[in-house]
């Protein structure tokens, strides 16, 4: 791979990873990889395309002819994602495309499928990667690995509260059970298993406020990368 830094951000959905990245994009002027978008693009376009989440083929041929772009607007904003030249955002964030591509995730081949998609994004003059498996597998040679986490509950709670501002309906319980269920699966599964990559620095985000996370997540990326611009 190219001597171009990356900074990988894993770990679950709830924990801050959006927020975090899309600061970091903004701050350094770096390119960025939402992977699990690139998941829940795959289970939309095999929806559109009535392809069932175990048609193993028909996904991994999905999988290599994606055609996909990341656009961040801004610290804190939705990241815009276009699939095939058209505005995909709203229809990937549905609980039922994030269970849907929790099912097609754990897939080897569909994994193996995306792994060069995913490694097309490293260009100049850097990357930000969002993801579950990125300093494990995707980028295994980052400059620098972060992991956030957060209780279930704590991530449950975050969830409800978008979905209630929203004006989406939503069951506390049952979106905790569903984190937890996702979790379970993710952290099994045999294809890169949800974990953090040996060097990885573990930050919980469960009792610490966006300016916090932010504020450590600053104070890392200026110790393993010198020389970047102020924020």
């Amino acid at each position: 791979m190219p001597d171009i830094p990356v900074i990988t951000v894993d770990g679950p959905s709830g924990t801050g990873k959006g927020t975090i990245c899309s600061y970091l994009v903004d701050w350094l002027g770096w390119n960025f990889l939402d992977s699990g978008a690139l998941y829940r693009l795959l289970a939309l376009a095999a929806k559109r395309k009535g392809i069932q989440n175990d048609d193993e083929a028909a996904l991994v041929d999905l999988a290599e002819n994606l055609n996909v772009e990341f656009k961040v607007a801004g610290v804190g904003a939705l990241v815009d994602v276009i699939l095939n030249n058209e505005p995909a955002t709203e229809e990937i964030r549905t609980e039922e495309c994030g269970n849907a591509a929790s099912v097609i995730a754990p897939i080897a081949a569909v994994r193996q499928a995306l792994l060069s998609r995913q490694r097309a994004f490293h260009k100049e003059p850097g990357l930000v990667a969002d993801g579950r498996d990125m300093g494990t597998v995707v980028f295994p040679d980052a400059r620098l690995k972060i992991f956030l986490t957060a209780s279930a509950e704590e991530r449950a709670k975050r969830r409800y509260k978008q979905l209630k501002e929203k004006g989406i309906s939503a069951n506390l319980r049952d979106l905790s059970a569903a984190i937890e269920a996702r979790d379970e699966r993710d952290s099994t599964r045999s294809a890169s298993p949800l974990k953090p990559a040996e060097d990885a620095i573990v930050v919980d985000t469960s009792l610490l406020d966006i300016d916090a996370v932010v504020a450590r997540i600053t104070e890392l990326v200026r110790k393993k990368i010198p020389g970047l611009p102020e924020k």
